[in-house]
């Protein structure tokens, strides 16, 4: 088995893949890449069991066979080259010899018989999606996805397609996104739980790809078809919550503002706050914004005042600034609003402008008790 590949063109491919492979695996052949060379297609796949992705590269060949090279090795070598071309030759005595135009290097590779197959998704449903739309709502929704080990089902991303429009959801309990596309349809209804590591993935090879993605989906498992690469993935089993009852219909009291003032004074304000907590303290009154927070451990306090669009009666509501930050950074426009009904019922943030034909984002934030 001999093969021809550019170097830089090769990392590239491997650094996308090596993001599958875990920092500790039970099972030492997934440190490996597998490499399947069949004339002048090769296809690499890295995988751990959860998730497998594999990319087909254009190399020089006529010859055919599989190996499973280490992965982290490969990497760094590859990291060292400048752009030329390397040949890639398997030697009878188990190792794979690498030559560049200024030295040779030889690895130890494993059989390829031994890694794991991909999952076949069978008697799956289809959608298209085009690349930037599906990593756009990636990068909207996973921020508000959980970490508890103990709740999976909220440790993922909710798809949810339909004939009309397809929805993303994600929340953590304390904060809540739903992204919503009606430009993109799907011809049935369909629903699962993705988990973060593959969307991650996906977020970061699709950014600005405006190539079409196919999504193929049954009952266990999904699957992302684009460009030459393949991504393979076990979905999160469970029901996920019903996240529509959650979401407070009558808001009556409704603050217009600019977004990267609010976001700034929240950031400077909850310095101030208390460490544990985090609060911080919307005082709404006519058109004036007040911003404060205080930590009474230490004395310390902050108090910022702005100017707002309000409608709506007087009042004053608690949020964890942390989760109040991280939402408005993910929001891409210029003005945001914020709906409110009681000071205990959640906040609901939206952008005013800056969204896509189709495109919409509702952001779900929990209130935060007072202390008089």
């Amino acid at each position: 088995m001999k093969f021809i590949v550019s170097s830089t063109y090769l990392l590239k491919q491997l650094q996308v893949l090596g993001g599958v492979i875990n920092n500790s695996n039970t099972l030492p052949i997934l440190d490996n890449f597998l490499f399947e060379l069949s004339q002048s297609k090769l296809t690499v796949s890295a995988s751990d069991l959860e998730t497998t992705m594999s990319s087909i590269i254009d190399v020089e060949s006529d010859s055919e066979g599989s190996v499973a090279l280490p992965a982290r090795l490969l990497l760094d070598t590859l990291k060292t080259f400048p752009e030329q071309p390397l040949t890639f030759v398997v030697e009878e005595n188990n190792t794979v010899e690498i030559s560049s135009n200024h030295g040779k290097y030889a690895l130890a590779y494993a059989d390829g018989a031994e890694f794991p197959n991909a999952v076949a998704v069978e008697n799956a449903s289809s959608t298209t999606v085009s690349g930037d739309i599906l990593a756009s709502a990636i990068s909207k929704t996973i921020f508000a996805a959980g970490n508890d080990d103990l709740r999976p089902v909220m440790s993922g991303v909710f798809f949810q397609f339909s004939q009309d429009n397809l929805t993303f959801v994600a929340t953590d309990a304390h904060k809540l996104v739903k992204y919503s596309r009606s430009d993109v349809s799907a011809s049935e209804t369909a629903e699962f739980i993705m988990p973060k590591k593959p969307l991650n993935l996906l977020k970061g090879i699709l950014a600005g790809n405006e190539d079409n993605v196919v999504i193929e989906y049954n009952e266990s498992n999904a699957k992302f078809t684009f460009d030459n690469s393949v991504l393979i993935c076990r979905l999160i089993d469970g029901k996920y919550p019903n996240y529509e009852a959650v979401i407070p219909k009558e808001n009556p009291n409704k603050l217009i503002i600019a977004r990267t003032q609010f976001l700034n004074s929240v950031r400077r304000v909850s310095i101030f706050s208390n460490k544990t907590t985090h609060q911080i303290r919307l005082k709404i009154a006519g058109a004036e914004l007040n911003i404060s927070a205080e930590d009474i451990d230490y004395s310390n306090k902050a108090e910022e005042r702005l100017t707002c669009d309000y409608q709506g009666d007087d009042m004053q509501i608690g949020f964890n600034s942390r989760f109040l930050t991280e939402m408005i950074n993910n929001l891409g426009s210029d003005d945001v609003q914020l709906e409110m009904s009681l000071p205990n019922r959640a906040g609901i943030l939206t952008p005013i402008d800056g969204l896509d034909e189709g495109e919409e984002i509702t952001m779900l934030v929990m209130p935060v008790m007072l202390n008089s």
